[in-house]
């Protein structure tokens, strides 16, 4: 499957698939397991979860027991987690998240650590605050990629403004990758053009909008399209990013859809892509706009 080799070379210096697992609100020992096993027999390399997925650890099991199956080490695989927002700004409870993330997952190293949340928990987003306790986490991130925890540093939900800010105090260490929501439904043309700019690599999430609402899946242009081309509405939304360069993180529990979304060997014709940024625009999930 020649998706499986598609790799973006991030500003770090490490190689990372454009393509990998996604396994927010995936739980279960078995569960995950079970995914997992599935994820890699059909070529997924990359896998992304969170401190508040509360799987870290299911999936350093999995992986434990897996990896041999499949002829694969460590270092075949890459691996993303993110700091939790209520450990945002306390350098110490950044050290500790970081370590039980290690623990949990059964490894050395996290090839890619992100900051969840540009806010801190508990605090209000319009809060002055948020930008010094920014600065306190990015600091103390790369301390611990300096000492050989993490390899790339990056973010999520970030937007130009919180970027442009970062990148005046990043102790020389720019986001290798902003993972962000990215759809038809929800282009970010601005952002992209600024990340590609600045040479971070946009990563997407809610390719398919969102698990709770199916108004993207179900939009008639994108129906209409995929049918056109023999693939399924979610394979086209996932093919309309990876045609961008931009990364995804499609996340699954059925075989066939787990599959489905490595499947991806079609290409969107300069007309079709077309119609797709010309859809209405709608926001699923949350609004980093708001955090100062």
């Amino acid at each position: 499957m020649s998706n499986t080799m598609q790799n973006v070379f991030l500003s770090s210096g490490y190689i990372m698939p454009l393509i990998g697992f996604g396994t927010y609100r995936i739980e279960g020992r078995h569960v995950i397991y079970e995914v997992i096993n599935e994820s890699l027999n059909v070529g997924f390399r990359s896998i992304d979860t969170a401190a508040v997925y509360r799987n870290e650890e299911d999936i350093g099991y999995a992986l434990t027991e897996l990896l041999p199956k499949y002829n694969l080490q460590r270092s075949d695989i890459f691996i993303t987690t993110k700091l939790s927002p209520s450990d945002n700004g306390n350098p110490k409870r950044i050290e500790q998240s970081v370590q039980r993330s290690l623990k949990a997952l059964n490894t050395t190293y996290i090839d890619l650590y992100l900051i969840h949340w540009p806010g801190a928990a508990h605090i209000p987003e319009s809060s002055t605050n948020n930008p010094d306790l920014r600065t306190k986490t990015w600091d103390k991130l790369v301390d611990l990629q300096k000492q050989g925890f993490i390899r790339s540093l990056g973010v999520s939900n970030y937007t130009v403004d919180h970027l442009e800010e970062l990148l005046k105090n990043c102790k020389g260490v720019p986001p290798a990758v902003n993972q962000v929501e990215c759809h038809p439904h929800y282009c970010q043309e601005g952002l992209i053009k600024y990340c590609k700019g600045k040479g971070i690599h946009v990563q997407a999430y809610s390719s398919l909008g969102t698990s709770s609402n199916t108004k993207l899946l179900k939009d008639p242009i994108v129906t209409n399209i995929a049918s056109q081309l023999n693939v399924s509405p979610a394979q086209l939304l996932l093919k309309w990013a990876l045609q961008q360069g931009i990364g995804i993180i499609p996340k699954a529990v059925k075989k066939e859809h787990i599959r489905d979304n490595i499947l991806l060997n079609f290409v969107i014709d300069e007309k079709s892509m077309k119609a797709l940024f010309s859809l209405p625009q709608y926001k699923y999930a949350w609004d980093p706009s708001n955090v100062y």
